[in-house]
């Protein structure tokens, strides 16, 4: 594709604050949801764009799409049923520089677009960024025991491949576990 393309340090440095665009319309069988994007996805645009991330090859090898897509082809999942927004809209250098009322707020306006998209599940990748904007301070990796409006929660590792505690491996385990029971695939 023409749109694959790495951004400069001012590309990146320029994307620093900005937004991108959900990936969500009504009904998904899963809405996948982010901390927050980095400025790499910031500066392309795209979802879970920088190269070492793990969210694309999990997706793939747990089942939920056919073929690997990159995040130039984030669209796409719309048509598996899945979807991608965020806890916080902005793009940062790390996720560690989200503020916990930042996460409190993105947690009620999560939840708010939860209610109003109605997904089958919401499924937030990082346990860490859950507990925070949900007040969930035990909650773990895996099916959650509250629902948003209807719509099961489950709480999946974060993909960042600054995430040692999961390496790909185990990260397909838990996507696939998701995927049996929300019934989301090819």
């Amino acid at each position: 594709m023409t749109d694959h393309w790495r951004p400069t340090r001012a590309q990146l440095e320029a994307a620093y604050g900005t937004t991108i665009r959900d990936v969500i319309a009504d009904g998904l069988d899963v809405l996948f949801c982010g901390i927050n994007p980095g400025l790499y996805s910031g500066a392309v645009g795209h979802h879970f764009a920088r190269p070492g991330n793990r969210f694309w090859p999990a997706l793939h090898r747990s089942g939920f799409t056919p073929v690997q897509l990159s995040p130039f082809d984030e669209r796409d999942l719309l048509g598996l049923g899945l979807g991608i927004t965020n806890l916080v809209a902005r793009t940062t250098a790390t996720a560690a520089e989200l503020t916990s009322p930042e996460l409190l707020s993105g947690g009620r306006k999560l939840a708010a677009k939860v209610r109003r998209r109605r997904p089958g599940h919401l499924a937030v990748l990082g346990v860490t960024a859950y507990r925070a904007a949900f007040e969930k301070k035990s909650a773990d990796v895996g099916p959650q025991d509250h629902e948003i409006g209807g719509t099961k929660v489950w709480v999946l590792p974060n993909t960042s491949g600054l995430n040692a505690h999961y390496q790909l491996p185990a990260l397909v385990r838990e996507f696939r576990k998701l995927r049996r029971v929300s019934g989301a695939g090819p």
